[in-house]
């Protein structure tokens, strides 16, 4: 299934930003592994204090996929291509820590609330 899904309720847009281990995390010495990690931290929270990630975690958990997801995001910004432009943007994005794809994710009306967000974004 592609687009918007056909219901009979409104939906909110949002960008979903999921987050996988990188092409070169293996690889790194530890000493990059927490530098890129703290940088990805401050990266992260500069998009939260900006209004434009609404909430990010991590996650974990069994998966069948050999490369599982280790974090997850929503923003509200309308745009796919210009999410995806500030967290390619992420220094542990480019030093290959991790790798992120983005894409729509859709939700009934109201039903989300983000109490930690950044007021007016």
């Amino acid at each position: 299934m592609t687009g918007v899904p056909q219901v009979d309720f409104a939906l909110d847009t949002y960008e979903c930003i999921v987050l996988y281990p990188g092409p070169h995390g293996r690889a790194l010495e530890e000493e990059t592994v927490q530098r890129l990690q703290a940088e990805h931290l401050r990266h992260v929270s500069a998009l939260q204090q900006r209004g434009i990630i609404l909430v990010a975690g991590s996650v974990d958990g069994p998966s069948r996929n050999p490369d599982p997801p280790c974090g997850f995001g929503l923003c509200r910004t309308g745009s796919v291509a210009d999410v995806r432009v500030m967290v390619e943007a992420d220094p542990a994005v480019q030093g290959g820590l991790y790798r992120v794809d983005v894409m729509r994710f859709y939700a009934p009306a109201g039903s989300l609330r983000f109490p930690l967000a950044t007021a007016g974004s």
